[in-house]
């Protein structure tokens, strides 16, 4: 279980401090589908960068499973168990996809076994196992064989930055699939930063944070018909994708 206690993080602008997440305390429990949604730059990405330890918190205290991680570096979360899918994906060059995926499991796989999470995201295993991790793969193949390495992890806490970003549209049906197939098996909890409204539907909860503040936590029962009364006829873009 994930606990983010009074949570603020401000920025400086212009000598001016500029409060992006202000006192935000949220409850994350175990073996749960969570997608954390609202208008742009209202603190989406900044919270998942702070629960991954990409960014530290100017105030609060963050507890996994009761311990406080909240000065804890990205590597050693990720050893606890918290794994981060950048929205735009890190381009390694001189790693194969078979390297990165083998890296990410922790131990020696064979090559037909890391084909197995290529397959999953919709990838020809064949053509992209030798392949560099590097300017020569699109963002939406970077992006795939990102989650593919997510996948191969298996930990307890998964984030996802807008995976959607970048995916055309037939891998985005594959990719609700494989965000489906996650939580059935694995054991641990997904949370996912999107606007994306079949991602939202998948949910066992969605919280809502608008101007660096949660403004509702819920079933997708309960806060869907909230983000559609809030953005019907507005014109913008959330929520609007069939």
């Amino acid at each position: 279980m994930l606990e983010l206690r009074n949570i603020s993080f401000d920025v400086a602008d212009n000598k001016k401090k500029v409060g992006i997440l202000k006192d935000v305390s949220l409850t994350l429990e175990d073996n749960k589908f969570i997608v954390v949604t609202g208008p742009n730059g209202g603190g989406k990405s900044t919270l998942a960068k702070i629960i991954a330890g990409i960014e530290k918190p100017t105030a609060g205290q963050i507890l996994w499973n009761g311990e406080d991680i909240t000065q804890l570096s990205v590597t050693e979360r990720a050893k606890l168990g918290i794994s981060y899918a950048f929205q735009q994906p890190v381009r390694f060059k001189g790693i194969t996809v078979y390297d990165l995926i083998q890296l990410a499991t922790g131990r020696q796989i064979s090559r037909e076994e890391a084909c197995q999470y290529l397959s999953e995201v919709g990838l020809c295993a064949r053509d992209y196992i030798k392949r560099e991790v590097n300017a020569s793969l699109s963002g939406g193949e970077l992006k795939r064989i990102e989650i593919a390495t997510v996948m191969a992890r298996n930990t307890k806490m998964t984030i996802f930055d807008e995976p959607e970003a970048g995916i055309d549209l037939w891998s985005f049906q594959k990719l609700i699939g494989v965000f489906e197939k996650m939580h059935e098996s694995v054991h641990g909890s997904i949370l996912i930063i999107s606007h994306q409204e079949r991602i939202l539907n998948i949910a066992d909860e969605i919280i809502m944070i608008a101007d660096g503040q949660v403004v509702s936590k819920g079933t997708k029962e309960l806060i869907l018909p909230e983000i559609f009364k809030a953005t019907k006829g507005c014109g913008c873009k959330y929520y609007n994708q069939k």
